[in-house]
């Protein structure tokens, strides 16, 4: 039997829903679900708005390719920094062991995890990228309009927004199961989960021409990218040491 029909998604769903609970109580997650996303928006509003109906063609250009980037910020840092706290922030409080005890493989505690903070970061980018959308269709100029609404670059953001929050997570999970301490995990998980934004960056600035096949092609890789770092961190995960509390 594969390692896909042997796992329970009753167990995934499990860790998911506890690991929610935990998201809500803790105060610094769920401000940095709420305020981050927010502030990552606000950049790009007043930047399309400020550009004048006259605005040449390489200006929107460069405009529109900064806007789009930081709301591909979203994807990036707010998952790495949930992610990061997905085990040494149990560690430290205490709540770890008891789930590792259990019968819940290696695969389904990380699987439970990764979905725990996927779904309410597609929910808030995507949301933010709609309400982004919507101010511009109102109050932006036509010609910045039509430059945004463009069907690759609505496909590229997307596309690339599920992909880039999967990288984010699985680095964010795999700096937390090494990390002893939560600030520095959160550091190096947002530095971790930017070197992917740059193939965005470069499409945003049409270095790459956002095409279908350019999208799709870079799309399969970035997921391809994502099953491996989800097999990797699944191999380096040691149970023993994470119950046992030994040095990594």
């Amino acid at each position: 039997m594969s390692l896909t029909m042997s796992l329970s998604g009753a167990r995934i769903r499990a860790v998911a829903r506890k690991e929610v609970r935990d998201y809500r109580r803790n105060r610094f997650i769920a401000s940095t679900m709420a305020v981050m996303p927010v502030v990552f928006m606000i950049a790009p509003v007043v930047s399309i708005f400020a550009l004048p109906a006259a605005a040449p063609a390489s200006k929107i250009n460069a405009v529109v390719g900064v806007s789009l980037l930081y709301l591909m910020l979203i994807p990036t840092l707010v998952p790495a920094v949930v992610a990061s706290y997905a085990v040494v922030g149990e560690r430290e409080q205490g709540t770890l062991e008891p789930v590792l005890t259990t019968p819940v493989r290696r695969e389904e505690f990380l699987l439970g995890k990764a979905l725990a903070a996927l779904v309410p970061t597609l929910l808030i980018s995507y949301t933010m990228y709609g309400v982004f959308l919507a101010f511009v269709g109102l109050f932006a100029h036509q010609n910045v309009a039509s430059d945004i609404f463009q069907a690759p670059r609505l496909l590229a953001q997307l596309l690339f927004t599920p992909l880039l929050a999967g990288w984010s997570i699985w680095a964010g999970i795999t700096v937390s199961t090494r990390a002893s301490d939560v600030r520095v995990a959160q550091q190096l998980s947002s530095l971790a989960g930017l070197p992917p934004l740059a193939v965005t960056a470069l499409m945003g600035f049409d270095v790459i021409r956002p095409t279908l096949g350019v999208a799709l092609g870079l799309g399969a890789a970035l997921l391809l990218i994502d099953v491996v770092g989800w097999r990797l961190v699944s191999a380096v995960f040691d149970r023993e040491r994470l119950v046992t509390g030994a040095k990594a």
